[in-house]
């Protein structure tokens, strides 16, 4: 919860106890705690802005205005409480208190950590047409293949300026959401007034002559502002990253001019989506935005229109990152693609048109798996498996494909990291929107994004900057997860 939030919350809850089951009140105590709870309510809503979970709290302002209308009633005034009818009230007191203290919990305005390095944060998005590819999810003969790419680098700690919303289009992207992951649209209904570190369009930090550049390619259903958990860390430590929309397989994407494109499942959904085929030949596409985008990163290093970047991108250290899908298409990239030095693949099921050779990719590589996607059909039920359109012979026949390509991750001298009680999405800020999705899968998600920041700046450090490497010293079984080395 916002800070506003908390302490207009608590006054008023309190206010609440003390007018129902206060004996002494006086009336300009009570004419007092109304001022106060209408003040705290009018700066809450115009630093912070009002929401809808907050709404019986929004209530409790009007109680001390009942109590002074009744205190003025005769009737109010020799009106004797029973046992039993005070007993009633003071429950229904708590009840309503519980309510209005849970809401706000339960559907939060969730933040991000403040970021950890000496730098603040920019950030700047663009519209890039890829002219020599035809688009072929549109029904429009002739369009081009279209991507909107955030852009975050360095800027100096107390830069001010305009604070980055966390998506464009609140929303478009609730409704997404609904559509496409079939969550309810209830839980996003706050992703209005969730606010980031970065600000828009703020100068380059010049403490550096430049800044290394790691490339971000989010999940099937994913978008470019999915681990800005991750992101915003990154950056503070003196990263430019560059996080990529994949157009109709990204859970939406909003053009400048307020186009928007929505997921394009083909008409496969369930086991055929996951269908190896399909997969490789989908992530064909991918490999190619990831490169045209590097094309273009490389174009407005030399000359940015902007002058923000011109020269300050290191382009002899190149990383990328990935989630899922993305994170299969950074493998990719590390095979096939000699620009990037580096990568990092977060619990990607490596789909693509190459395979991993028995002697590794042959760059620094880390992969990082949620336990439970390692563990494969062993934690999914009957009811599971058959949702997915499959039965277990077939889903087991399936992992058998799945391990085969993991068997050469760690060759060369490569890491994979296996983090305990976590889930698919827990490299990702889903877990964040609400409490709710955190129980319901079992996880925390903010000590498995501790984990994930830690090692990916100590990774990025050393390939990418030369400092020292601290994973050599972990490898081994921890509490919270393992780490092999090849």
């Amino acid at each position: 919860m916002r800070t506003l939030e908390w302490i207009y919350l608590i006054f008023n809850v309190v206010m609440l106890v003390w007018l129902i089951v206060g004996r002494n009140k006086p009336r300009k105590m009570v004419w007092g705690g109304l001022i106060i709870s209408v003040v705290l309510l009018l700066v809450h809503g115009v630093i912070e802005g009002m929401r809808w979970p907050m709404i019986p709290a929004y209530l409790l302002t009007l109680v001390p205005l009942i109590v002074l209308i009744a205190k003025r009633s005769k009737s109010a005034d020799v009106r004797k409480f029973g046992r039993v009818r005070i007993i009633v009230t003071s429950l229904l007191v708590l009840v309503y208190a519980a309510v209005t203290m849970g809401l706000p919990l339960l559907f939060p305005v969730f933040s991000f950590d403040k970021p950890t390095g000496p730098y603040g944060i920019g950030t700047v998005s663009y519209d890039w047409t890829d002219g020599s590819r035809e688009e072929l999810l549109t029904s429009a003969a002739g369009d081009k293949r279209e991507l909107m790419v955030q852009i975050w680098y360095p800027t100096d700690k107390d830069t001010k300026g305009t604070t980055a919303p966390y998506v464009n289009d609140p929303k478009v992207y609730a409704t997404a959401f609904n559509d496409v992951l079939k969550l309810p649209k209830l839980l996003f209904s706050n992703l209005i007034q969730v606010k980031t570190h970065a600000i828009q369009e703020a100068s380059l930090s010049d403490a550096e002559a430049k800044y290394p550049v790691i490339l971000f390619s989010h999940g099937l259903h994913g978008y470019e502002n999915q681990n800005t958990f991750q992101v915003e860390q990154l950056v503070s430590q003196g990263y430019i990253v560059v996080g990529i929309n994949h157009t109709y397989s990204s859970l939406v994407s909003v053009f400048p001019d307020g186009r928007v494109s929505q997921f394009e499942s083909e008409g496969k959904e369930g086991f055929d989506q996951l269908q190896f085929s399909y997969m490789d030949k989908l992530n064909q596409t991918w490999v190619k935005d990831v490169q045209f985008v590097l094309d273009q990163v490389e174009k407005l290093s030399a000359n940015d229109a902007n002058g923000r970047f011109n020269g300050h991108m290191d382009l002899d250290n190149i990383g990328m990152f990935g989630h899922s899908f993305g994170g299969a298409t950074t493998v990719q990239m590390l095979m096939d693609d000699p620009r990037v030095k580096a990568g990092m693949n977060m619990d990607g099921v490596l789909f693509g048109e190459k395979r991993i050779p028995a002697e590794g990719v042959g760059k620094p590589f880390l992969m990082m798996s949620a336990d439970t996607t390692v563990a494969g059909t062993s934690v999914m039920s009957d009811d599971e498996i058959a949702a997915m359109g499959t039965t277990r012979p077939e889903a087991e026949k399936y992992y058998e494909e799945v391990y085969a390509r993991y068997e050469p991750v760690t060759a060369g001298g490569n890491y994979w990291m296996e983090l305990s009680n976590t889930k698919h999405l827990s490299f990702s800020d889903l877990y964040l929107v609400s409490p709710i999705l955190e129980w319901s899968q079992g996880v925390d998600a903010r000590k498995a994004h501790q984990i994930v920041n830690d090692k990916t700046i100590d990774f990025f450090n050393h390939y990418l900057k030369g400092q020292p490497l601290q994973l050599d010293s972990e490898v081994g079984e921890h509490t919270s997860y393992s780490l092999k080395k090849g």
